[in-house]
This record gives C-alpha cells, sequence and structure tokens, in this order.
C-alpha cells in the first residue's frame, strides 16, 4: 500500500510540475460567437478548431449560454474552424492568421436549420448496423428492426466477434474473460445474475454496444479480450420530451416489456429519468450422455432435462445535471433493478452398463427460486480549469446488491422393474447473498502546446460478499442442517489504481504511452470451514497506441497492454450446487488472477474496411471446466486456472452497399486457440484448434420509412479449454416502418427462424467422455412499438462514466 501511494505521488507530482511549466508558456486567445436561425445565442454548440495547413485538430470546445467560445493556443499560425449541432449544417469558417497581435475574432455567424419546419427538428441519417472505428467497433442498435424485442443478452450473440455458450458466459474473438461495462459502469455480479441482469434489459433502452479489443491505460486493467461497453439511450432534446415503449413476443413462452423516459432541460439544469419493465417465461431442453470411469466395470448415464423458467423484473434511472457556471457541473444519478426468477425441472437419469441397457435410475424434481435487487447511487463533479481544456472529473459512487436463491430438491431412487431403491430423498438450500460496493475516482487532463496532451487518474473500489448457503434435509419429519454442505463465504476486495496517458499528434501519426498500477488486497474466508485465503499484490499494466495516416484513404495502428482479469466473486464461492445427485457446480476460492500480453495490428481501408491481427498470451488462465468425480461416479463443473493460452486471431470487417437499397455489413473472425497445462485433475493437457466466426447484415430500405433486415450467424466447432463445442449458426429478421411523422415506430422481429442455434458440446479431457445437447428458447417472435413525444430541439446530453467500472463485471461476464 505505501508502494502504491509513492507512485501516485510522483505521478501527480510530475503533473503538477508540467502544469506549472505549461502556465508559463505564451497563450493566444481565438474567439467567437455562435447562434441560430432566429439570431438568438446557440448554446451547446460543438466547435472545433483546426490548423490550416494541415487540417489537424487543434482543440474542441462547446459554446456557452451567450453562444460564445473561445481557445487558448501557443503557436501563431492559420486556423480555422467548424461548429456543428444536430438539426443544423455543420458551417465551416475562413482561414485567420493568428499574427503578433495575438488574437483573433472570427466574428458572429449563423447557423442554418437542416429542416424547414423549425420548431420541430427531425434529423434522418442512415446509420450502418455496424462501424468500424481505429479503437473500436460499434453496433449501432437503435437503427436495427432485428434488435427489436431483443435483450441485451441476445444482442451480444449478434454482435461481430462475439459469442454467448449455453452457460451464459461471453467470448470475444474466440476468448473468454471480456469486461462487460453498462454506460462505462461495471456490474460486481455472479454469472447467473448478470446473465439476468442483461436479459432484462430490452433493445428499446440501448444505442450502441461498443466492443473495444484492446483498451488504454485509463480503462481499468480488468478483461483479457477486452471490454464490451453497453451505452443505453440519452434523451438529447433541450425543452421537455420522452418516449414509450412497449412489446410483445412469443418463443416456446410469451414474453412481454414495457417502459418509458422522460427528460426536461433548461439552461441551468437537466433532469432524466427512465423505467422499463419486462416479462420473459422461457422452456429449455438438455440432454446429457456420459460414462463413468469406476471399478469393475464402467457405469453408463443419460440424463434428460426440461426447464421451465418465469422471469419478471424492472429497472430505473434517475438524475440530474446542474450547470453552475459554463466551467462547473454537478450531478447526481441512481440507478436500480430488480426482478425474481422461478425455475421448475424435471431431471430423468437412466443408470446402466451400457446407453441401452438400463439397470436403475433417479427421478428428480427441482423448483429453483430467484430474488434480487440493487441500487447505485453517483455523485460527479467536472471542472474545466481554463480555456485550453485544462479539466477535473470526480466521482464517488455506492452500490448495494442483495439476492436470495430458494431450492427445493426431490429424488426418487428407482430399480430397473419401477420399485424404490431407497425412500425419496428431499432436501433445500437457502442462499442469501450481500454485496456491498464503494468507489472513488478522480481524472486529470492536461492539454500541452504543440498537440500533446496528459492525462492521469486515480481510483480506489472497496467490495464486501457475504454469502450464506444453509442446506438442509428433511428427516423424520424435520428439516435437518446437513453441516457437509452448509457454508458462509465472506469476500472482502481492495484495489487502489492509477494511470498516466501521454498523447502525441504529429501531421500523420499519433502516439499514447500509458501506464496503470493497481495494487490489490483480498481475504477470503469460508468461515463454515475456518478457511482464509489473503492476497496482496502490485502490477503494472503498460500500453502503447501508434496511428498512423499513410493517406486518406489507407490508416494503420498498432497497439499493445497488458491485463489482469481477478476471479469473478461467484467462481471464488466454494459453495456445492447439484442438479441431481449425479450432477452438480462447485466453486473454487483457490482461483489466482490471470495475466494477458496484448498484441494488435489493425488496417482500415477508406473508412470503413477494416482487417485486424491479434496475438495474446495468458498465463494462470481461468478456464470452466467440465470433470468427472469418480468417487461419486458424477460429473461436476468448476473453475481452474489453466497455465496458458495462446490465440491467434484475424477479423476482417466489411460493409457492402449492393444498391441504393440493398446494404450488408460482414463480418470474418478466424482464430487458432491453444490451452496448455501440464496438470489438470491428474492430467496433462495439449489443446488447440483453428476456428472461425461469420456474420452476415443486411439492411433493405422498401420505401421511405420502411425498412427491413436479414442477419446470418455461424460458429465453426472449437475445442476451449476441455471442451469441444460444435458448429452454430441460425438466422434472424425484421421489418419496421415509422409514421405520425416519424414520431411513431412499429418493429416485427423473428430470432433463430429455423431453430438452429444448439448447444453440442463434447468432452475434451483425455478418459472423459461426455456429450451434451441443449436447446435455450431462442426461436421467437415479437412486436415493438415506440412512440417519441415534446420538444426535439436537439443539445448534446452529458454522458459520462462512474466510478465503478472494473469491479461490476466480475459477478460475472
Amino acid at each position: 500500500m505505501k508502494l502504491f501511494y509513492k507512485i501516485s505521488f510522483l505521478i501527480f507530482a510530475a503533473f503538477s510540475a508540467l502544469s506549472v511549466n505549461a502556465q508559463t508558456d505564451t497563450k493566444f486567445n481565438i474567439t467567437g460567437k455562435i447562434v441560430d436561425e432566429t439570431k438568438k445565442p446557440a448554446d451547446f454548440v460543438t466547435v472545433v478548431l483546426y490548423k490550416a495547413t494541415d487540417s489537424s485538430i487543434v482543440k474542441t470546445a462547446l459554446t456557452d449560454q451567450n453562444g460564445s467560445f473561445g481557445f487558448s493556443v501557443s503557436s501563431k499560425g492559420n486556423y480555422f474552424y467548424k461548429a456543428s449541432n444536430m438539426g443544423y449544417k455543420v458551417y465551416k469558417s475562413k482561414v485567420e492568421t493568428l499574427g503578433d497581435d495575438q488574437q483573433i475574432d472570427f466574428g458572429t455567424v449563423q447557423l442554418v436549420s437542416t429542416t424547414q419546419n423549425l420548431k420541430e427538428v427531425t434529423v434522418a441519417a442512415d446509420v450502418p448496423l455496424v462501424e468500424r472505428k481505429m479503437d473500436r467497433t460499434v453496433m449501432n442498435v437503435a437503427s436495427s428492426s432485428i434488435a427489436s424485442g431483443s435483450t441485451a443478452l441476445e444482442l451480444l450473440q449478434k454482435a461481430p466477434g462475439v459469442n454467448v455458450d449455453q452457460n451464459d458466459n461471453i467470448s470475444m474473438q474466440g476468448k473468454q474473460g471480456v469486461l462487460i461495462q453498462i454506460d462505462g459502469k461495471q456490474t460486481y455480479m455472479s454469472s447467473g445474475d448478470v446473465a439476468n441482469l442483461l436479459r432484462g434489459m430490452q433493445s428499446s433502452e440501448i444505442e450502441t454496444i461498443e466492443l473495444i479489443t484492446n483498451p488504454s491505460a485509463k480503462y481499468d486493467a480488468a478483461g483479457n479480450s477486452g471490454i464490451i461497453n453497453i451505452k443505453t439511450k440519452k434523451n438529447k432534446g433541450g425543452g421537455t420530451n420522452g418516449s414509450l415503449t412497449g412489446a410483445l413476443g412469443r418463443g416456446k413462452k410469451f414474453r412481454s416489456s414495457a417502459g418509458g423516459s422522460l427528460n426536461h432541460r433548461t439552461k441551468s439544469l437537466n433532469l432524466f429519468g427512465n423505467y422499463n419493465y419486462y416479462q420473459r417465461d422461457r422452456e429449455t431442453f438438455m440432454e446429457i450422455d456420459r460414462i463413468a470411469n469406476v471399478s469393475p466395470s464402467n457405469r453408463y448415464f443419460s440424463q434428460r432435462s426440461d426447464f421451465s423458467k418465469k422471469n419478471h423484473g424492472q429497472n430505473f434511472k434517475v438524475g440530474a445535471d446542474y450547470f453552475i457556471n459554463k466551467n462547473n457541473t454537478l450531478g447526481v444519478l441512481v440507478t436500480g433493478y430488480e426482478g425474481s426468477n422461478i425455475e421448475n425441472s424435471v431431471n430423468a437419469t437412466r443408470i446402466g452398463g451400457s446407453f441401452t441397457q438400463q439397470d436403475s435410475s433417479v427421478l428428480a424434481n427441482n423448483v429453483i427460486r430467484n430474488k434480487y435487487n440493487n441500487l447505485s447511487y453517483n455523485l460527479n463533479y467536472k471542472s474545466v480549469l481554463d480555456t485550453a481544456g485544462q479539466e477535473i472529473t470526480i466521482d464517488l459512487d455506492y452500490g448495494r446488491y442483495k439476492g436470495n436463491d430458494d431450492a427445493d430438491y426431490v429424488s426418487d431412487y428407482f430399480f430397473n422393474n419401477g420399485s424404490l431403491i431407497r425412500p425419496t430423498v428431499v432436501t433445500r438450500n437457502i442462499t442469501p447473498s450481500v454485496i456491498n460496493i464503494k468507489a472513488f475516482k478522480v481524472d486529470y487532463a492536461l492539454p500541452l502546446k504543440k498537440q500533446m496532451k496528459l492525462e492521469a487518474g486515480l481510483k480506489s473500489s472497496w467490495v464486501t460478499t457475504d454469502n450464506n448457503l444453509i442446506a438442509e434435509q428433511f428427516l423424520n419429519n424435520n428439516w435437518q442442517n446437513n453441516a457437509l454442505l452448509s457454508n458462509q463465504f465472506v469476500y472482502d476486495e481492495n484495489v487502489n489504481a492509477a494511470y498516466v496517458n501521454f498523447n502525441k499528434q504529429f501531421k500523420t501519426t499519433s502516439i499514447q504511452l500509458g501506464l496503470r498500477a493497481e495494487q490489490t488486497s483480498s481475504k477470503g474466508n469460508s468461515i463454515t470451514t475456518n478457511k482464509i485465503i489473503e492476497r496482496e499484490y502490485l502490477d503494472f499494466f503498460p500500453s502503447v497506441f501508434i496511428n498512423q495516416t499513410l493517406n486518406k484513404n489507407n490508416d494503420i495502428s498498432l497497439s499493445y497492454s497488458r491485463r489482469i482479469d481477478r476471479p469473478s466473486y461467484d467462481a471464488l464461492n466454494p459453495f456445492v450446487y447439484f442438479l441431481d445427485q449425479y450432477t452438480y457446480s462447485q466453486g473454487n476460492p483457490f482461483l489466482n488472477p490471470q495475466y494477458t500480453n496484448n498484441i494488435e495490428f489493425t488496417y482500415l481501408l477508406k473508412k470503413k474496411y477494416s482487417a485486424t491481427l491479434n496475438y495474446s498470451k495468458t498465463t494462470d488462465v481461468i478456464t470452466e471446466v467440465i470433470l468427472p468425480d469418480n468417487e461419486k461416479q458424477a460429473l461436476y463443473q468448476t473453475n481452474q486456472n489453466i497455465a496458458t493460452q495462446n490465440a491467434y486471431s484475424l477479423v476482417l470487417n466489411a460493409p457492402v452497399n449492393f444498391t441504393k437499397w440493398w446494404s450488408s455489413n460482414n463480418n470474418l473472425n478466424m482464430f487458432h486457440i491453444r490451452f496448455k497445462t501440464p496438470d489438470i485433475a491428474g492430467q496433462s493437457l495439449d489443446n488447440k484448434s483453428t476456428s472461425f466466426q461469420f456474420k452476415s447484415q443486411h439492411s433493405f430500405k422498401i420505401q421511405p420509412g420502411l425498412a427491413a433486415e436479414l442477419n446470418f450467424s455461424y460458429d465453426s466447432p472449437v475445442t476451449f479449454g476441455v471442451m469441444e463445442i460444435r458448429t452454430r449458426y441460425g438466422f434472424d429478421a425484421g421489418i419496421s416502418k415509422t409514421f405520425l411523422a416519424k414520431k411513431a415506430s412499429l418493429k416485427l422481429a423473428a430470432n433463430d427462424i429455423f431453430n438452429t442455434q444448439i448447444n453440442n458440446i463434447r468432452s475434451a479431457f483425455p478418459g472423459l467422455y461426455y456429450t451434451l445437447y441443449g436447446l435455450n428458447d431462442r426461436q421467437s417472435v415479437s412486436l415493438t412499438f415506440t412512440y417519441r413525444f415534446g420538444k426535439n430541439e436537439i443539445k448534446p446530453a452529458r454522458n459520462r462514466s462512474t466510478g465503478l467500472e472494473a469491479e461490476q463485471g466480475r459477478m460475472k461476464n
């Protein structure tokens, strides 16, 4: 801890010296004023200052309530600016020369509206479903009709290079360990709870999904395969406006959702909020065939499980931004969600000397009830310290998650003739859990002369998870504690981080160098068994980014970063959860963090066609494994540290416009992954495979206001750790219609049309045979209606991330 604070002190001391140094340089002032079509001052207009010699960007500013803007620059020369605001044409100024008088006044200019009806501004733009940017891939959910009626979890399955497996684990470019963020915040929950949250988040709430494969030092170091940031919609209108949305859908069961948003903005205050409710029922099916290697002869198990799941919940967001003056903003944000699930399952397992010779069976009827709720509070402050762009932002966060899982298990054991082997076994689990999160972060930016910029920041987070498992068996008309399974596990973690980023823009080259330090202290306490595991470590995470513009049509970039993935909270929890006597899952409190070195090269053609080469090496890989328990003749799932993972990938993205009315985006992700370890459950492992994922998304303009989409995805077989995942493919389609002067829209979507998104898994572990077949109720149809109301004088919304950026996804991705 002392070393960490010494490093932090040195970083900020260096920044202070640079800041003082920067203040002594000669400054030149550039000013101007913007008015709207009624000649009233236009506030919140984006103004970008350029050097006339090479059209390179110097600085960016927003106009104040008087429509005025100003820049402070450190060198003479020729300058011009561009002013832009949604609903208006972009204005480009003439070139002015900054000479010995040390100032330029561009005077007053008037923006021109892009529409004839100045009171109701409607911006119509063709936004592609997928956009490739230099540092990330963006999926524009709001522009898609196929996204209509989908959940966030289903949308991730459609994203380029992203895969969601049968247990809702998310991988990107063939690699697990993705960090999930929502509006720049993590989720701090278990994998099941994150899946529930994403199932409850409807497409109508989502603006874009950002895929960041190699983040800089400014981001938290977690996520070996990158970050997926889900950005929710933010109302950008001035005055009062909002929207209402409702959706009905049907898979094997009925599903629905409804919600709305409301925004009120004045010159000094912005109030905003949204609310959404969802109800989603599902039916799923799973088959597992396996062979248990036991003496004197093998035992064969054929398990068939039917699941009926009812899920409903609600989420909300409410906040306010108070603009103290043009340079200082104070904001507060409260978000929350709550929901419940009821899962009824019937699990029939046939046991015998072969798959065709049965001598006994087990019938398990299980009911699992899950309730959860979360409230998060954020207080934030932003101050622009000078006209040069020096600024500081501060975030204080507190979040509390509370969940409760109750499970009833009723198991009957039969001989082949149907008689009972033993009396009915009745057990139950009561599993309350509480997670408390506190975080503080501060970010500082200091523009320097000659197109240089320094950034630095500090962050501290404190997380406490308290999980209790009360396992009981019904005996002699009483519930009796099962001491072998009952347990209480408390996990405390403190992460302190500091980073520094240096950016330099040359004529056609930009360079960013970054270093992040993270000091971690953790304590896992299995109270029932009196086992304590404590860890404390300090790590450094360098990053390098180089972008080179070869000419107007060709860009290349090279990046390197080192990253860490700490175990998810539920993976550390040592509890045992049974599907039946022969199938269960168990946590592993002895998991270590995994570390990844990541190198990426990207070529961008005409700002839209891209090719990305990536290589990463991960040590102590945290991997989900399915292993035999020969003593119990059982199969169990857990997480273990596999020694190394080497991954190579090539990602090609090509948007193609076939005609004026037919456009497409095509994404091919080819990758080679090798897992290698000298010992896992007494066996050495060296598994490798080459695989690919292909996604082709097509948009059709049928007539004004009427559009359609057709998507195809294909995943080839891949060996991942100790599992071989077979081929998956699927088709989605949708059609959308706007009406009532584009204020209303109706979207019809069909997902997995041919019901081919099937989970088909085999063992890749030496000496273990099993096959798993699962159907997850992805085939569905939905109808979504959206209506927008109120004043639409478009102004930029304040977009920010909070201090909960690295911890939330560990509840788990």
